[in-house]
């Protein structure tokens, strides 16, 4: 058994923590903190996505030599709808983020490193090393939590390259034209290179559990119907994003007893499309300007820094209760398509949470795409959390 005793531990090798770990050495010289990752490799199997406005200049400026992938713009398709939208999209590779974790992190990284416990000031390994900080920050995902209501948005992606070049110029970020089921379905695509796609069948769900072996075949089929030759599967990434319709935000903090946490496991990513990159870059930077500081201090600025993106996310939150809430889960795609009609300027600021109250009343005037008695109900609707409070 030995004892370490360092500045900051960072529990998770995955984007929150591995923003965080970046951000610190570009900012300060020799930095006293560890990344630690109980697999093998940092940052998982992930591909993570942002549109170019949801971050600012000063934030793009430090991401960008991280960037894997980017385009000028991104298409989306519906039933009755086809467009074409501008604004650059912007995509991170967990290999190209692993690899610039390793290069830039060097011995402050430690993968093959399980954990059996955390605290606000040390982290216990499954070896029985305790490792000591001033301050602990737990980037380990969403823990399971009566405090939110969720539903989700969960996939399957494939990274095929193909026997011939695919075609596309730009992602296609939602094509609801495939069959529907259970919930609102689309295949989301990113060109990787002229013979590399990544495709992933996507579905927002009320429950976090897809039929993973239905979802290759949806995957094979939609390919098929496209006309691309599928030739050598590269990889495959399984995920549901959570997608908030509620919760009570005072006790999901009290349930942190006051652990300073970092990315989903801090509710920190966007109620409605799931992105969470955003609130990462953001999360990262808050950090670097507290540093250094206690334990304390520290789970004080992030759950500030969080319940103030929860605050200016309650109407996200009201039109998730919309989409999951009213109306047919098969008639879902509806919502979607009439959103997607509406001015280019507020969807990118939707994306970025960012939405003028103007945006707000023109996204809910007009006939809903569901029953109006359902969508009232929806909208107004108090779930039955105990001690609600927005």
């Amino acid at each position: 058994m030995s004892e370490t005793h360092v500045d900051l531990i960072l529990v998770g090798a995955g984007l929150a923590n591995g923003l965080i770990a970046l951000r610190l050495m570009q900012l300060q010289p020799a930095p006293d903190i560890l990344l630690l990752e109980s697999a093998a490799q940092p940052a998982g199997n992930h591909t993570w996505s942002f549109h170019r406005d949801d971050v600012s200049d000063a934030q793009f400026a430090w991401l960008e030599p991280l960037l894997s992938a980017r385009w000028p713009g991104y298409q989306v398709r519906f039933p009755a709808l086809r467009r074409n939208l501008r604004g650059e999209y912007c995509s991170v590779a967990s290999q190209d983020f692993a690899r610039h974790l390793r290069e830039t992190l060097g011995d402050r990284l430690r993968t093959a490193a399980p954990v059996r416990s955390v605290t606000p000031q040390s982290v216990t390994l499954e070896n029985g090393d305790v490792l000591h900080a001033r301050a602990v920050i737990d980037g380990r995902g969403l823990q399971p939590t009566p405090h939110l209501r969720l539903g989700y948005q969960s996939f399957v992606g494939q990274e095929w390259h193909l026997a011939r070049p695919h075609g596309l110029q730009q992602p296609v970020l939602m094509d609801a034209t495939v069959d529907q089921h259970s919930g609102y379905r689309f295949v989301y695509t990113l060109p990787l290179s002229a013979e590399r796609l990544l495709i992933e069948d996507t579905h927002y769900i009320n429950h976090a559990t897809l039929d993973s072996e239905q979802a290759r075949q949806n995957i094979m089929q939609y390919a098929e119907q496209q006309g691309w030759q599928l030739s050598r599967l590269l990889r495959e990434e399984q995920g549901s994003l959570p997608i908030t319709l509620d919760g009570d935000i005072e006790r999901f903090w009290q349930q942190q007893q006051g652990q300073p946490c970092s990315g989903l496991r801090a509710g920190l990513f966007h109620a409605t499309t799931g992105y969470s990159l955003p609130s990462a870059v953001a999360l990262a930077d808050e950090i670097a300007a507290a540093l250094p500081c206690n334990a304390e201090k520290l789970s004080q600025r992030i759950e500030r820094f969080a319940r103030r993106q929860w605050r200016e996310q309650h109407f996200f939150r009201l039109l998730n209760r919309m989409l999951f809430l009213a109306g047919r889960p098969e008639k879902r795609w509806q919502v979607m398509q009439r959103f997607y009609r509406l001015d280019a300027g507020l969807i990118s600021r939707f994306y970025a949470g960012e939405l003028f109250l103007r945006d707000k009343a023109r996204i809910l005037c007009g006939k809903p795409p569901v029953p109006v008695g359902e969508a009232l109900r929806a909208l107004l609707m108090t779930p039955s959390l105990p001690g609600k409070k927005e």
